[in-house]
């Protein structure tokens, strides 16, 4: 029997729920300091290679459908909202391990801001910009990043093979 057997889901779960919520939170408190500080389209240099810029992406990743219509708004959204849910459940099942709870935290965190972006702005604020030597990365945001590395985790955990004692 696992040493914490007797504690209910919820607690166990507990720790990853308030995860993925700060990410939530982090996220929105650094786009409202972007969007209470910057215009449109305002770059801020901040070294040689990293500017904080102030832009709206209405696609996905690298602004994929960001030209189309309006009805990548929703789909987006949908998604965003069909994935948590589905890692909800996988964070249920493997509850008594740590990595793969935390992967989907971050993922769900950094959906879960993006979506609110999407439908309060409808558009996600993205504002992190790095560049070198005429090469340029596509702006991206905190939740952007949380995502990144959550799915990097579950990669990770995947390589290693199941353990109960991550």
């Amino acid at each position: 029997m696992k040493p914490d057997a007797g504690r209910g889901a919820l607690a166990l779960l507990l720790p990853w729920l308030i995860l993925a919520a700060a990410v939530g939170v982090l996220d929105q408190a650094t786009k409202q300091l972007v969007l209470a500080n910057l215009h449109l389209g305002q770059v801020v240099p901040v070294t040689g290679f990293f500017d904080l810029v102030l832009v709206f992406n209405p696609g996905a990743a690298f602004s994929f459908l960001a030209t189309h219509g309006g009805w990548q708004r929703w789909f987006f959204t949908v998604l965003a909202m069909s994935i948590c849910t589905w890692l909800l459940v996988l964070m249920h099942r493997h509850r008594h391990e740590r990595l793969l709870p935390a992967a989907f935290a971050l993922v769900i965190g950094g959906a879960l801001g993006n979506v609110y972006d999407r439908l309060v702005h409808g558009a996600v604020v993205d504002f992190l910009h790095f560049h070198y030597a005429g090469y340029s990365w596509p702006a991206f945001n905190l939740a952007d990043s949380a995502i990144t590395v959550g799915v990097v985790l579950m990669l990770w955990a995947q390589c290693r093979g199941h353990r109960d004692d991550d």
